[in-house]
């Protein structure tokens, strides 16, 4: 495909699963885009999905083709359809609580925040872990830190 293929694609599979999914929630609880001044919050999301971070001082963003050939596994992994070797926790970060959705077999993260004045959450990020050995062992400190009365 080419970019412009590229892009209606993945921005109809984006359309399809979660702007247009009226029950787009995890365990009867809605899921949210994150809000930022001066950005449409569903734009923001989509943009966040498929590109990855390429400069910090910029905030420069570039497609990112792990997380977009993904994009349709974040409504498999929400609704739950995958059981084993899945771990689903919540860990109290420096910027707040996290609930975390981790495919152990496939290396695939999704993660969410608990809205503070809802019973709903907002979708931060899903990415593909690159570097498989180090992702992981990371990812199960926080599973070893995850809170004992989980949330989720």
């Amino acid at each position: 495909m080419n970019e412009l293929q590229r892009k209606k694609s993945l921005k109809n599979v984006f359309d399809r699963d979660i702007v247009g999914n009226p029950d787009f929630s995890f365990r009867t609880k809605r899921i949210n885009p994150t809000f930022a001044a001066g950005q449409e919050p569903m734009e923001r999301l989509y943009t966040h999905l498929t590109t990855v971070k390429t400069d910090k001082s910029t905030n420069r963003r570039e497609f990112d083709m792990a997380r977009s050939i993904r994009l349709h596994w974040i409504k498999y992994h929400i609704q739950e359809n995958k059981k084993d070797d899945m771990y689903v926790f919540s860990v109290a970060e420096p910027n707040g609580t996290r609930t975390y959705i981790y495919d152990k077999d496939e290396f695939y993260v999704i993660v969410l925040e608990p809205m503070r004045r809802k019973d709903e959450y907002y979708l931060l990020t899903a990415y593909y872990l690159e570097d498989k050995d180090k992702a992981r062992d990371k990812m199960m400190k926080k599973f070893e830190r995850r809170l004992p009365d989980d949330p989720v």
